[in-house]
C-alpha cells in the first residue's frame, strides 16, 4: 500500500512535462479538481498541483526536443548520487545528473536497462507528495518492460525493490515492494509490455494510478475534455474497477476505483 510514510524505494514524487501546461493544469483541474500553483519565478515554470491545498504532483511545460508529454515517477533513495552510479553500472544510464532543488532535496533522472526513464528524490526540506492513496491521488504504479525479471534484477540493485508473485486473473502478477518493508507495503508492479496491447510499439514505460471515486465517470468526463481512453473502465477481480487514459497531449495515465482491503 502506498503511504506517505515513505521508506527508501518507495514512490515519493510524481510530475508531468507537457507541451501545454495551462491546456494540462485545465484538464486535470477538470477531472481531478486539481488547482495549479506555481513554485515561484526562479522554478523555471515548474509548479504543483494541489488538492484541497496538499500537493499531490508537480508539473511543468517542456520544450520542443525533450521528449514527449509523459508522468514521471520518482523514487525515494537517501543518496542519489550513489544510487545513480550504481544505476549505471546494471546498465542503466543517467539522464540528468543528481542536483539540489533550491534545498527542497536532491532530484535525478535515470533510465533503467530497458530505456524507461525514472526519478530519483532525495529528500531535503520536501519529503514528497501530501496525499497518496486517496480519490484523486497517487495509488499504485507499474512498469511496462520487454523483460520482467531483468526488470526486477535491476530495480533490486538501483533500489532494493523486491518482488513475489500474486494470483491474477489469467496468471500471475510481479509485485513490487520496498527493501525489507513486506508485502503489506507493495506499491505497484511490473508487467510484461506484450500484456499492454493499447500501446503496441510504444516501448517501455512506468504508469501512475491514480485513485478516483467512480472510474466510469472519470473516463467519460476525460473523453469529454479530449483524453484518448486507451483501456475503458474494467472490473479486476479483488483489485477494481481500472482504466487507462491519456492526456490531450499525449501522457498516460491510469485510473483505479479501488476494491475495500480487508484489514
Amino acid at each position: 500500500m502506498l503511504t506517505t510514510r515513505f521508506v527508501n524505494g518507495a514512490p515519493n514524487w510524481i510530475d508531468v512535462g507537457t507541451s501545454d501546461i495551462d491546456g494540462a493544469t485545465s484538464f486535470y483541474g477538470a477531472l481531478f479538481d486539481w488547482r495549479f500553483r506555481s513554485a515561484g519565478p526562479d522554478a523555471g515554470g515548474y509548479g504543483f498541483f494541489q488538492l484541497d491545498g496538499k500537493t499531490v504532483a508537480g508539473g511543468m511545460q517542456t520544450a520542443p526536443g525533450q521528449g514527449p508529454p509523459s508522468w514521471t515517477v520518482y523514487f525515494r533513495t537517501a543518496d542519489a548520487q550513489a544510487t545513480a552510479q550504481v544505476a549505471e553500472r546494471k546498465h542503466g544510464r543517467v539522464l540528468l545528473a543528481p542536483m539540489d532543488v533550491m534545498g527542497q532535496g536532491t532530484m535525478a533522472v535515470l533510465a533503467d536497462q530497458a530505456g524507461v526513464s525514472f526519478g530519483l528524490w532525495q529528500p531535503g526540506q520536501t519529503v514528497g507528495v501530501d496525499v497518496a492513496n486517496e480519490p484523486g491521488a497517487l495509488c499504485w504504479v507499474e512498469l511496462y518492460t520487454p523483460d520482467v525479471a531483468a526488470a526486477a534484477a535491476f530495480y533490486n540493485a538501483t533500489l532494493g525493490l523486491e518482488t513475489s508473485a500474486a494470483p491474477f486473473p489469467g496468471g500471475t502478477y510481479t509485485c513490487v515492494n520496498p527493501a525489507d518493508a513486506g508485502e503489506e507495503a507493495m506499491f505497484g508492479g511490473i508487467v510484461p509490455l506484450a500484456d499492454d496491447p493499447t500501446e503496441a510499439g510504444s516501448g517501455a514505460y512506468w504508469l501512475p494510478y491514480f485513485e478516483v471515486g467512480d472510474a466510469d465517470a472519470v473516463v467519460a468526463k476525460a473523453r469529454e475534455l479530449g483524453g484518448r481512453v486507451r483501456m475503458p473502465a474494467t472490473d479486476v477481480e479483488g483489485v477494481g474497477r481500472i482504466a487507462k487514459l491519456a492526456d490531450p497531449y499525449g501522457a498516460r495515465f491510469a485510473v483505479i476505483k479501488s476494491v475495500p482491503q480487508e484489514m
